[in-house]
């Protein structure tokens, strides 16, 4: 396969792969309608009606009714804010429910710092916004059928002793209290615990029993989020990262992790319903990551559903629940969770929970990014730069693929050389292309010619391709990365001077290898459109991609030159 093949066949697959992307975005068909709650499973009992948006828990078949959730609804507004502000994190909690309403991750601004915009604001990972709704919800449940209407979950009202709250200079832990009281004497203290540099919340709930009756419930926390909103048209969604990245809630069972895309929640087959062990719920987000983490030695049921699925914003949700609980009069007992809100940064987040590094989803091309990530990483570690580790892995690339590329670059130049006598042999044929093709074999043979010798290194490239796409569109460490005059790596080049170099490269390709006269005239008009197909298919590409082809272009135009010019040496000393 020759160079001219080569590019076509690379430009088919990675336009096809992101016009696909951005299709599939657009115009992919939208979920089926459902009820004003929907279940996870038809098995679960029905709703309260009493309750708008009320959400049963799931239950065994053949035991005992099991209680209902309250609903997240429009009506519950919120009854007090309290503002938590730790050395990464700023929270807004609600004192009803004790719901997470708002949380900004300090140390990780919206967009790149540059000299016009030092301080951008920071990144939002939670939001009471209807449009980018995304809450952290947490409570407990009786089931007890003459539990009163007023129940400590996330629509009861709690009580604050301040409202501010902040992590002192040489504190190291903070403690937020929030205390719910019934008239028959059930207390409940909610505890939300933070430790200086730490995305990880300690939450636990004390149940103090000083009623007359035992009580029994359930502890469970939920995630609730709503669709982002889309850009008007399908080149803003195609061009920004995060409507291109995995949306969706994402669990692990602890063997195994699985998603939900939002477009899926409400198909029956995809619903989740099943207790699990060691595992975590979550709502994922391009570069950052909510989670519930139960205790891993605690079996709860994991649930997901669609929240009026009718309105403009439906809400769906990831819910865990506790095993069961009794409190005895005159008793205390304390259910324990925790809660992660922060970045999705590789390498840290199995320290947290099993499995939790594989948020970081780089899909099928999985096995080809993650230990790409790494070299990129060590070759960070020394240079400090990951615009430099992107020229160490092209050159890293290059010479472990030299002699790989060295054949491509070979039979390329052996078969511009023959391009006169297949001319010649085309016209001697006609029409008769099996005795054209053999006498094309024969002239191969004697040549000593493979005209599939540039095929394998095209094999390498695709998958090298979608592989560093993934990396430096989903690693945390490469968003907002500067390099030169780019401000961030993992978005298009600002000036699209790399992709112009990128065409330039593919122009020099071109020179040394000519479209020859025997080229079938449709390959030989899209050759000549390759550049600016390519200037205009880099232009929306993130630069850090942008850096490595256009490197890895420039040394390979180098190395093509070198082999053409030592071929024709080699044939000028030849005897005549």
């Amino acid at each position: 396969m020759n160079q001219t093949r080569t590019f076509l066949l690379f430009a088919l697959f990675a336009v096809a792969y992101f016009l696909f992307l951005a299709w599939e975005k657009d115009y992919a068909p939208p979920p089926p309608a459902a009820t004003a709650a929907t279940s996870a499973s038809a098995a679960t009992p029905a709703a309260d009606a009493s309750v708008p948006g009320a959400i049963p828990l799931a239950s065994t078949p053949g035991a005992k009714p099991a209680p209902t959730i309250a609903g997240d609804t429009a009506a519950a507004a919120p009854a007090q804010l309290i503002t938590i502000t730790t050395d990464v994190l700023k929270l807004s909690v609600d004192t009803r429910g004790g719901s997470l309403v708002h949380a900004d991750l300090l140390a990780y601004p919206q967009a790149p710092r540059t000299h016009k915009a030092p301080n951008p604001p920071p990144t939002v990972l939670l939001t009471s916004d209807p449009e980018r709704y995304s809450v952290a919800q947490n409570g407990l449940v009786s089931s007890s059928d003459s539990a009163p209407a007023d129940q400590p979950n996330h629509l009861a009202l709690f009580h604050s002793e301040k409202t501010t709250y902040a992590l002192a200079d040489g504190q190291d832990e903070l403690k937020v209290d929030l205390t719910w009281q019934d008239a028959a004497g059930l207390k409940v203290t909610k505890t939300y615990s933070f430790k200086r540099g730490s995305y990880v919340i300690g939450v636990s709930q004390r149940i103090d029993n000083d009623s007359a009756a035992p009580w029994q419930g359930n502890a469970y926390q939920q995630l609730l989020r709503v669709e982002p909103p889309k850009a008007g048209n399908w080149l803003a969604n195609y061009t920004n990262p995060e409507t291109r990245s995995f949306q969706g809630a994402a669990w692990y069972t602890g063997e195994k992790f699985e998603k939900l895309p939002f477009k899926n929640f409400a198909e029956p087959k995809d619903q989740l319903n099943t207790p699990i062990k060691g595992g975590w719920a979550a709502m994922l987000k391009l570069y950052f990551v909510t989670a519930w983490i139960p205790p891993a030695d605690q079996t709860e049921q994991y649930v997901t559903q669609t929240i009026n699925p009718d309105s403009a914003h439906p809400r769906y949700l990831i819910r865990t629940v506790g095993p069961a609980l009794s409190v005895a009069p005159g008793q205390s007992l304390t259910s324990q969770s925790r809660l992660y809100v922060g970045p999705n940064k590789q390498g840290t987040m199995d320290a947290i929970a099993p499995g939790l590094d594989l948020t970081i989803d780089y899909g099928m091309f999985k096995i080809i990014a993650v230990p790409m990530h790494w070299v990129l990483s060590q070759f960070h570690a020394v240079t400090k730069n990951w615009g430099v580790a992107i020229i160490l892995l092209v050159l890293l690339i290059k010479g472990l693929s030299w002699k790989l590329t060295a054949m491509q670059y070979r039979s390329s130049a052996r078969m511009r050389k023959l391009q006169p006598r297949v001319q010649a042999l085309k016209e001697r044929y006609g029409d008769d292309k099996q005795k054209m093709q053999v006498a094309m074999m024969e002239l191969y043979k004697k040549e000593k010619v493979n005209p599939m010798g540039g095929c394998l290194p095209v094999l390498i490239t695709l998958p090298v391709f979608y592989g560093l796409f993934f990396v430096l569109e989903y690693s945390l460490e490469l968003r907002h990365a500067p390099f030169l005059w780019i401000p961030d790596l993992s978005a298009p080049d600002p000036f699209y001077i790399l992709p112009i170099i990128y065409a330039l490269v593919m122009l020099g390709t071109q020179w040394l290898n000519p479209v020859a006269a025997g080229m079938d005239p449709t390959q030989a008009k899209m050759m000549k459109v390759m550049p600016l197909l390519f200037t205009v298919m880099f232009a929306f590409f993130p630069a850090g991609l942008c850096l490595y082809y256009a490197v890895n272009g420039i040394v390979g135009l180098g190395q093509q030159w070198w082999i053409t010019h030592h071929i024709d040496r080699e044939d000028a000393v030849k005897p005549a």
